[in-house]
């Protein structure tokens, strides 16, 4: 065998240590979604008894416990654990997220099951943003979305394998079962990386407080809120994907699974042609993008009510959104100066941030009566504003071109 071809094999290996976590936190960020009555009826019987939808409102808490253990979890890790050699960090945060999702599987009450929740949110933005950093090393100069690309490509399988799998075994065998099998992931994530990532050293000299410099750059800043309102356009039909197939394309219930994994089809195409189309012109990927998405979403609010339609352009959004995915990580990482640990990890509280504001966005348009197509015009505005912002950064960043070095120095 050849060095180069050793090499690549190696690389190829660590790669796929490191989307085997990727696909975990797929599993256990989304499949409480689809178990959330099973979930309500166990941890909350007398609240199921009396309202079951006041229990599947509380039950919904374990959702937005996760997402704020991302938003904090971030840059806080992150931040602190940048002078640290990057492999063992890696170790850790995999470590941590096994710990973490076991405690969902034993502790008996729905306070202390929200806690682990919060818990595991806590590594899951260090885990994307660190690890991007890793793979953006190991493929080397020109390909350094394609890895980035690579490691989310294990989120965007999660959901079609994973989430729909995880759903039907806490379906037949409790709720539990569903987080044993991601407990049992990111424990093979953890041995995985320990056995292939390569060593790879932190910055000694990197402090919190160094690393807080990020928020002095004003390019981050703008990528951010691209990643929060932009990509919020995404979250505002995915979370309401269900009442548009049944209520608007007026499917049966058992459509759904199958609309979501197309949905995920087009994520995991989407994810890897956007790490190639971000690597020849991040900025063209970017703005394109962005465009897209409005369109598509756009066309999504008028066609939605033939499920056929439905189904094509369920594809396209998947496909958009996940171009958009590496092509926001890499942007972060060439706007961050010396900062890169925490920038890149800054890039996932940004997008559980959309995360919540196009879900919130999402609901408030159905509930003040504009009907369920109302999230997808709602989405295409989020994306246009998010398209408007990147146009303004690069605009402000061919003017002042030293701005990012200044910042970055200071």
């Amino acid at each position: 065998m050849n060095p180069s071809t050793e090499s690549r094999g190696a690389a190829k290996r660590a790669l796929l240590s490191l989307a085997i976590g990727s696909f975990g936190i797929g599993m256990t960020e989304f499949v409480v979604m689809g178990l959330l009555p099973d979930i309500a009826r166990d941890l909350l019987p007398s609240v199921w008894n009396a309202s079951q939808e006041d229990a599947l409102g509380q039950a919904g808490w374990l959702i937005s416990l996760y997402a704020l253990g991302v938003v904090i979890g971030a840059p806080t890790i992150a931040g602190f654990v940048a002078r640290f050699p990057r492999h063992r960090v890696m170790i850790v945060l995999a470590l941590a997220l096994t710990v973490f999702n076991a405690l969902t599987v034993v502790l008996p009450s729905f306070e202390l099951v929200g806690a682990s929740r919060f818990l595991a949110g806590l590594p899951h933005g260090a885990y994307f943003g660190i690890g991007a950093l890793v793979a953006a090393d190991v493929m080397g100069p020109g390909n350094r979305a394609k890895g980035v690309a690579f490691i989310l490509t294990g989120l965007t399988i999660a959901n079609v394998v994973g989430v729909p799998l995880g759903t039907f075994l806490g379906q037949q065998w409790g709720w539990r079962t569903a987080f044993l099998v991601v407990t049992l992931v990111f424990a093979l994530a953890t041995l995985c990386i320990a056995l292939f990532v390569p060593e790879h050293p932190g910055e000694p000299g990197r402090t919190m407080r160094a690393e807080l410099g990020v928020f002095r750059i004003p390019q981050v800043w703008f990528t951010l809120a691209v990643g929060a309102i932009g990509f919020g356009g995404f979250f505002a039909v995915y979370s309401y994907i269900a009442p548009l197939v049944t209520e608007v394309a007026g499917s049966p219930a058992w459509t759904v699974p199958i609309v979501l994994v197309l949905m995920g089809v087009g994520m995991t195409a989407g994810n890897l042609v956007g790490g190639h189309l971000a690597d020849i012109d991040l900025r063209r990927t970017m703005l394109v993008g962005l465009t897209a998405m409005a369109a598509v979403l756009a066309l999504l609010a008028v066609l939605s009510f033939w499920i056929l339609t439905l189904g094509v352009l369920v594809i396209v959004v998947g496909f958009v959104s996940s171009v958009l995915s590496p092509t926001i990580q890499t942007r972060l990482m060439d706007v961050a100066g010396d900062n890169q640990s925490i920038a890149a990890a800054l890039n996932h509280s940004a997008l559980n941030i959309g995360n919540s504001l196009g879900a919130f966005l999402g609901g408030a348009v159905i509930a003040i009566g504009w009907g369920f197509t109302a999230p997808a015009w709602t989405g295409a505005a989020l994306a246009v504003i998010g398209l408007v912002i990147a146009v303004v950064s690069y605009r402000v960043e061919g003017r002042r071109p030293t701005t990012v070095l200044v910042a970055a120095r200071s």
